[in-house]
């Protein structure tokens, strides 16, 4: 059983004096196959990786905490030590490859080894210290069927077989053609739906040459007169509205020009100045005037 369970090990490219300790008592080895638990490849090589850790951290604290040697290799996982160890080794890879981070086995572990270092708790329940992870994937909404407008009735017969391509051509008589005549009709058809699809492209084109449409103008027809109650009503509409409008303000007369200005300010300051002195000169034209 031993040299048996040592040759599965150096199949598993495990290192020889590795294997050799198989040999001893209370040593024993599992194979674990976890190529068939994951199916899509890509999540399969990230869930293996997890149980190596990064430079291999977290497979050294499962070497540690179980007192096994684990080695990861393809699509199995094998592992020396004592049978204990090798049950939790088991439980943490298969869990692992069911999507639960193995660094949760290794912190359960972890205070497992401290609680047993106590003797009051050896009689007592370790769930308590133990952490509880739930899962917290949030389940994806699932898609509602459109409802039909109408409810199909109900009938207890299934429905009708759709029918097969053979059927399809005894009807159509396209069985029954030779070979020639079956390569001749394929042709004649894909001439048809070629040329089809050239009208179709060729008055696609022509539609940017064609002018738009004009609007046609109505011609002028004497206009009925408004009935007599449709009259009062404008008028008197109009009338509200010209009565809450407000007035409108009186136009500024144009600015006087230089000379006016000048004129009326001369006009204006006249009382205020004092009366010029008449001379003799000025008498004596005066009174040539006046005589």
């Amino acid at each position: 059983m031993k040299a048996r369970d040592m040759i599965k090990l150096l199949a598993r490219s495990v290192n020889l004096q590795q294997a050799q300790k198989i040999l001893e008592d209370d040593v024993a080895s599992d194979i674990i196959k976890i190529g068939g638990l994951c199916p899509n490849k890509e999540r399969f090589i990230k869930r293996r990786d997890r149980l190596l850790g990064p430079n291999g951290s977290t497979l050294k604290a499962i070497e540690l905490l179980t007192n096994c040697y684990v080695m990861v290799q393809g699509n199995t996982v094998a592992c020396m030590g004592p049978y204990k160890g090798l049950k939790q080794v088991r439980k943490l890879v298969e869990d692992c490859m069911r999507n639960y981070h193995p660094v949760y086995h290794i912190k359960a572990m972890m205070i497992r080894r401290e609680l047993e270092k106590d003797p009051t708790l050896a009689n007592e329940s370790w769930d308590r210290f133990l952490p509880k992870f739930k899962k917290q994937n949030s389940k994806r909404p699932k898609r509602r069927k459109a409802k039909d407008a109408e409810e199909k009735a109900y009938t207890p017969f299934p429905p009708a077989q759709t029918p097969r391509k053979v059927d399809l051509q005894l009807e159509s008589g396209e069985y029954f053609l030779s070979e020639e005549q079956k390569r001749a009709r394929a042709e004649e058809k894909k001439t048809e739906q070629q040329a089809a699809g050239a009208a179709a492209s060729q008055a696609k084109r022509q539609q940017r040459f064609q002018p738009p449409k004009e609007k046609v103008a109505q011609p002028v027809t004497a206009a009925t007169p408004p009935p007599a109650r449709a009259t009062a009503e404008l008028i008197a509409s109009v009338k509200r509205s010209s009565a809450g409008s407000k007035r409108p303000r009186p136009v500024a007369d144009a600015p006087p020009s230089p000379a006016e200005a000048k004129k009326a300010k001369k006009e204006a300051l006249a009382p205020l100045l004092p009366e010029p002195k008449i001379t003799k000169k000025k008498k004596s034209l005066l009174k040539a005037k006046k005589a």
